[in-house]
């Protein structure tokens, strides 16, 4: 059996699986198994940079700890107070255009994701918005866990 997977164990509400085995345990319930987590959080991360809508403040969290850096880190790289990343993250306030830029830029080289867009593309996809851009992915090779973002 194959399905797709409403994978909210990132701390994101709008990721997608398809392509994910489901098993069934000793006592007869559903369960599945997701491979090369790494991996696949790197497409996720692809998937956040790539996308035309604004970043949320999940996605913002989920990009600063795949980058490695505490709310304070961040902050210092991008002039602001270590308040305003918690903010953000919260969705209590908008996250900044010009900071998100920097952001996305910064995951691209940090996480060594494959996006040619430069800055100027970047920047024009760092809009404050309300809608929640979807992201999907798909296993492609169950045995070698591979995964290709679908959509983002």
């Amino acid at each position: 059996m194959s399905n797709e997977h409403h994978y909210t164990e990132s701390g994101l509400t709008n990721v997608y699986i398809s392509g994910i085995a489901v098993e069934l345990d000793d006592d007869g319930d559903e369960t599945i198994t997701i491979p090369a987590i790494n991996e696949l959080h790197h497409i996720i991360a692809l998937g956040i940079v790539s996308h035309s809508k604004g970043i949320s403040g999940d996605e913002l969290r989920f990009l600063r700890t795949e980058m490695g850096l505490t709310q304070s880190e961040l902050a210092k790289l991008v002039h602001r107070d270590k308040q305003s990343i918690g903010r953000w993250e919260r969705g209590e306030v908008e996250l900044d255009s010009s900071a998100e830029a920097l952001i996305r830029r910064m995951a691209v080289e940090k996480l060594d994701l494959p996006v040619d867009a430069g800055i100027d593309e970047l920047s024009r996809r760092s809009v404050p918005t309300v809608e929640e851009q979807t992201i999907n992915i798909k296993m492609v090779n169950n045995n070698h866990s591979h995964y290709e973002l679908l959509a983002a």
